[in-house]
Formats: structure tokens, sequence, C-alpha cells
């Protein structure tokens, strides 16, 4: 069995029309509802008004109805696309960026420092927080209402969104311009002397960090390290969660579309900043974070001083998508890193999210006593369930991808982590997703696993018709327009 071109392009409009009539507020999306859209929810229960900005948020969502519109040409999705992007534009901060999620609700924005009013107008402020840049001013979160961040790929979601709806737009919402051109440039401010990013700020930078508190260095090793969570963040350079990463590709997407080299400039320092940043022998790898020393350093408390099998492979993705920009000095550092994490590679072929410094040992970590804290262990037998402590192995394809930009040629880059679908879906897949559809647009999940939620009082509940996730929303209508441009 085979799919069509016409079946896909009306699963692909069906499930747009759909979800941009039942599940949008103001334009933007949560996390996952209940199939009669009584119940909502995303990293807790929001209210009415709350949209999520944290992909598979609002900014993913609106992403997936351009790829509808750019595969299928259907101007609603286009307007499904353009609601999102308000949505995004809306919660911008005045520092530039966006917290993990925004307020429509009068009260609640109120406790906001938001650039816009909820009909897009700018607002007009006597005073706006300041201050100079760095981490020693941004991590003491004295603008709580005005908190912007990197982490989970947050304020770069939201900016890609902005600039493929601005370029699809010709730049004639000047809504969504003006808040493309200052989310640029707050990602050009908050911008280290070495190169590196913090995973927030809170105030616009009105000056850049200065180079004499962040001096440039290489990457090493501390002479040692705490096995305790020093309960103190001293990482100022964050690639924790593929942040530096997603900052780089959206740098890049904006020259792309842009046409201006100061993003690309921007993209080729950070992917200097990871050139430098890879640590020396024996473990040429990358750590999740680094202090101003450029030493590996503890994040949250179950996440130490450590090298990272997981933020490595995302190090090496980003200088593999630099490198087929034209410059392939990036391919540099792959070498050593490949051959390092493959001696590395757990019995079962994964790879450990933790490493500890010198010795190689993977890591992981137990609950403490009565089930809080954690305790850092050598063992994953009783490893706690709130993190990821292993990863799959993409090694052999950016092996083979690193090769073939080396050969200079043409490159279709595969997946990256988890994801349904692989790129290009297969044909079985599409048809898999569109015998999934319901009449109405929707991929409801009944299992035991995904087919629950929260109600507004926090009690679990399977709603009636099952849930429906953005992600699934996300990763079908991706899938489906990539399948229908490639037929075309």
């Amino acid at each position: 069995m085979s799919a069509t071109s016409q079946e896909v392009t009306a699963a692909i409009t069906k499930a747009v029309t759909f979800y941009h009539a039942k599940a949008a507020a103001h334009g933007g999306y949560v996390y996952r509802y209940s199939a009669d859209f009584t119940l909502r929810e995303a990293e807790g229960i929001p209210g009415a008004d709350t949209v999520w900005i944290q992909p598979p948020g609002t900014p993913a969502v609106g992403m997936a109805m351009l790829d509808a519109y750019e595969a299928t040409k259907d101007e609603k999705c286009l307007a499904a696309a353009v609601a999102a992007a308000h949505a995004v534009s809306r919660t911008q901060l005045v520092s530039g960026g966006w917290d993990y999620s925004g307020d429509f609700a009068k009260k609640d924005r109120e406790k906001h420092l938001y650039r816009r009013d909820v009909n897009g107008r700018l607002i007009e402020r006597r005073k706006v927080p300041e201050n100079e840049g760095g981490w020693h001013v941004w991590k003491k979160h004295a603008n709580k209402n005005n908190y912007s961040t990197f982490d989970d790929d947050v304020s770069q979601a939201a900016t890609r969104l902005l600039v493929r709806v601005d370029h699809a737009l010709g730049g004639k919402d000047s809504e969504i311009k003006e808040a493309v051109d200052f989310a640029l440039s707050a990602i050009l401010a908050t911008q280290y002397p070495a190169d590196g990013w913090s995973a927030n700020w809170d105030a616009w930078p009105s000056a850049p960090p200065a180079a004499g508190m962040y001096p440039i260095k290489a990457a090493s090793y501390p002479a040692e390290w705490p096995r305790k969570w020093p309960k103190d963040f001293t990482g100022c350079y964050v690639l924790n969660d593929n942040t530096h990463a997603t900052l780089m590709s959206t740098l890049v997407l904006a020259w792309q579309l842009r046409g201006d080299a100061k993003y690309l400039e921007a993209a080729k320092r950070g992917g200097d900043f990871l050139v430098t940043a890879q640590m020396p022998e024996p473990q040429p790898a990358w750590a999740q974070q680094y202090d101003k020393e450029m030493q590996p350093s503890w994040s949250r408390a179950f996440e130490p001083s450590a090298i990272c099998g997981r933020e490595s492979q995302a190090a090496m993705w980003a200088l593999l998508r630099l490198a087929a920009t034209g410059d392939k000095k990036y391919l540099a550092p792959l070498p050593r890193a490949l051959a390092y994490l493959r001696k590395s590679l757990l019995p079962d072929g994964r790879i450990a999210r933790y490493y500890e410094l010198q010795t190689n040992k993977p890591l992981y970590f137990e609950r403490g006593e009565g089930g809080k804290g954690f305790v850092l262990t050598y063992s994953d037998q009783k490893a706690s369930s709130n993190y990821g402590w292993k990863w799959d192995s993409e090694l052999d394809a950016i092996e083979s991808i690193g090769r073939k930009i080396g050969r200079g040629e043409s490159i279709v880059f595969p997946r990256v982590e988890k994801e349904r679908w692989s790129s290009p879906p297969t044909e079985g897949e599409i048809v898999t997703i569109l015998k999934e559809q319901q009449a109405d647009g929707s991929w409801p999940v009944t299992d035991e696993e995904r087919g629950w939620m929260r109600d507004a009082g926090g009690k679990k509940t399977r709603p009636a018709g099952g849930v429906i996730y953005s992600l699934d929303f996300v990763q079908n209508v991706k899938a489906l327009s990539v399948w229908l441009k490639a037929k075309r």
C-alpha cells in the first residue's frame, strides 16, 4: 500500500486546520490536551490563557504549520503559522528572549516585562533593566519578571519561528520583523568574548561581557572537583541540553534566510568556542558546562563536572552543520572525539550521559535517603528515573556525514536523537501516519503509557477519547510535509 500526494495534502491541511481551531489559545499551544480540549497540560497545569514556548510548544507547532504551508501552499496553514508567531512576539521579554511559557491573562501579564501588549503594540516604558553582560550579574536573577532563557531551546526555537515566518511574509509583518530583529540582537549581545553563551539572562546587556573577567582560554581539567553538589551554578558557558548547538543553528538559519553575514560570523565564533572547549587527552570531547576558567563545572544536583556523551554528540553535529556552510576547518576536532567516544561506549552500544573526569568511568545518580536529593554513584542499578543517563550512539552517522563534507558531497542531515520518523520518512511511515489520523484531523493517544494526563487539580486521569499531543502533531505534520515536498 502506498500514499498519494492528494491524500497527504488533505491530511496535512486537515491536521493544521483542526489544531489551529481547537488547540490554539491566542495563537499559541501547550504540550497536550484531552480529546475534548477540557484539559490542558505542559510542565504543570497551565491556565487557559497561558501558552508554552519551550518545545514542543508554540514555536515547534508553528514551524510544523509553516512546513505544511511550504509543502501544500495552502494559505490556511500560513495563517496558522503567523498566529503562532504573533503569540511568540507578544510574549517576548524586554531582555530580548523568552521564558518557558507566556501569559495572556491580564493579571498574569502584569507579572512580566513583556515588550508588547496582547494586540502586538510595543509598550512604552520609562526604564527597563539594563546592565553589563556576564554570568556574575545574570546569576543573581535580580529581574525575575524579565527572565529570558536559552535552556531547552526556548528562546532559540522562538527566534527560529519568527525568522522563518518573517521570511515567508517577505518582511511585511512589521511586528514579527521587529521582534526577530530584537531577538537576534539579544543572541549576539549575550555571546561572551570566548564565544559561548550562558543559559539565561534577565536584563538587556548594555555592554558585552568583559574579556578581563571572562578570559579566552583552552579547556582544561580542574585539579579536583567536588563529588557532592556545591549548591552553586558556576558554569557560565553552557552546552547542557544542546543549548550551544541550537544557538548556532538559529544563527545559521538567520544567515541563510536574511543573507546578513554577521549571523554566520557569530555562528562561526560559536564553532570556535567548541574547538576551544574540546577537552585535552585523555577525554577529547565536551563537558556539559564550563566555568569562566574553561573547566567543567556542576550545574544542578544531578549534573556534575564531567564529560558528557549527549552534549558531545550535539557539539559534533553543530560543527558539521557549520562545516557544511563551506568552512571545513570545523571538521578538525571530530576524529579525536569520535575515537575517544567509540572507546567509551557502554556494553549495550549506547553512550553514557556522564563520564568521570580523567578516569572515564560512567557516572550516575541515585536518590538520597528517603527519596530526597541525589547521590553520585558508578552503578546504574538504582539510577534515578528523572534523567536520561544513557543515549543512543550517533557516532556512525556523524563520521559518515563528516567524510561526505570533507569530500565536498551534497549533504542531507539525518535526524538526531529520538524522533518518530527518519528524514526523509519512509513510505511505510507515511501510510501509518495516515492510517492513525482521525476523521477530524487529530492523532489521539489512548495507550497505557501516554493515554493519561492530569486534571486541573493535578490528579491523574484517563480522558475519554484519549490525549492529543503537540509533539505528535509536530512530528506527523513535518513527516507528511517532507514526503510531499520530495514527491513534488
